[in-house]
């Protein structure tokens, strides 16, 4: 064995240029598949890590909603319908959420922004733990015109960024800002946009008595999907109209993007594994070009004494040891440009993704590397065992 592993080190290092590529080939092909794969596991972790912490809250919408297709708004709910989800057993606390697009200025800059209206004693119910101030606070309830901002509303809509107790204009009124929110990103990046106030002046300053949205929050996580069952029927009845409202458990999304990002992962494999075909053409070429080279050195191996299986072993050994080789470089590659698309992805567009590696999946590229150079180096591994040994050394 210690003479093989000399032989196939020697053979590598007489051809350092074609063994090069060959393994610079893996390499490309194995960093590849495991950067892509260890970015969608980041996409992944990082949106259904964000459902999880909504995993008691149901959203209840007016209008047919399929993750599938689209969703189409049949009108808006009320306080009847509050009432009622309030009432159903198992429900723990309901919020409204009275939401429309306003004109909003400050400085003379103007831009539509949404202007949610919700009742102070429901923040809980409608951000748990998820959602904090990171300068001031939320509004309260004795508050009078006043707001709490979203980051990108503060920092990003205007030139000049908003401060606590700047005054924005909404729709005509003057607000003061009391507190900005914490940069959310993901799957609540929508709160970043979003200006808040309070339901009383929603209703009397804005004119806005429709509920948009409730937001609710459950006993038993395990009893998401019948209460919002119940929560449909319930609605549908009072809008004597099939199908009029949504409710969606976050159980449910996170079930749905969970098989979306499945077949993402698969896509991203196949493009990637594009390149290891690519790779294992080149070893095939590589090891082809070495055995026509070395047909003499093979028949005097012949004619001392080596079997076929020994001139097979000695070739699929030699294609063995590049893929390994390209195989750690992949995976060295890999996790480097993981980290780097994670990088570009946080400053380029200020959402926080994680390269998540996988040990699993090292070691996996680094096996199948070596499987596609064995395979690859298998033809013309055989085509050398068969070599006649009088022919073989008689060639120049």
């Amino acid at each position: 064995m210690k003479d093989v592993f000399l032989l196939v080190y020697r053979n590598i290092k007489e051809r350092k240029a074609r063994s090069a590529l060959t393994i610079l080939g893996i390499t490309v092909g194995i960093g590849a598949v495991i950067a892509l794969m260890s970015v969608g596991y980041g996409m992944q972790e990082s949106i259904t890590g964000q459902l999880t912490e909504m995993a008691d809250l149901i959203m209840i919408m007016p209008g047919r909603f399929d993750f599938e297709t689209s969703y189409m708004e049949l009108g808006s709910l009320d306080e009847r319908d509050l009432k009622d989800v309030e009432r159903i057993k198992g429900v723990k606390e309901a919020a409204a959420m009275m939401s429309e697009m306003y004109e909003t200025e400050y400085k003379g800059e103007k831009f539509m922004v949404e202007i949610v209206g919700v009742d102070p004693s429901d923040i809980g119910a409608l951000f748990g733990e998820m959602v904090k101030p990171e300068e001031g606070r939320y509004v309260r309830e004795n508050d009078h015109k006043t707001c709490t901002i979203g980051y990108s509303i503060a920092k990003d809509y205007f030139d000049d960024e908003i401060g606590i107790n700047d005054r924005i204009t909404i729709n005509g009124s003057k607000f003061r800002v009391v507190g900005i929110l914490k940069k959310q990103g993901g799957f609540r990046s929508e709160v970043d946009s979003q200006i808040y106030v309070t339901k009383r002046d929603s209703v009397t300053i804005l004119d806005n008595e429709d509920i948009s949205d409730i937001f609710v929050r459950v006993r038993d996580i395990s009893e998401a999907e019948e209460i919002a069952d119940e929560i449909e029927e319930r609605i549908n009845d009072n809008h004597k109209m099939d199908d009029f409202t949504s409710a969606v458990t976050m159980g449910s999304s996170i079930k749905q993007l969970e098989f979306v990002f499945g077949i993402l992962q698969v896509v991203l494999i196949a493009i990637a594994s594009i390149s290891l075909i690519v790779a294992a053409m080149g070893i095939m070429n590589t090891m082809l070009m070495s055995v026509m080279e070395r047909t003499h050195e093979i028949g005097v191996m012949k004619a001392i004494g080596a079997k076929n299986r020994n001139i097979l072993f000695l070739f699929l050994m030699e294609a063995g040891m590049v893929s390994l080789v390209g195989g750690l470089f992949g995976s060295i590659m890999g996790i480097l440009a993981a980290k780097a698309i994670s990088f570009g992805i946080v400053t380029k567009f200020g959402v926080e993704i994680a390269a998540i590696v996988k040990p699993e999946v090292l070691f996996g590229a680094v096996i199948v590397a070596m499987l596609v150079g064995i395979l690859s180096g298998l033809y013309p591994a055989r085509k050398a065992s068969k070599m006649s040994p009088v022919e073989a050394v008689r060639y120049e």
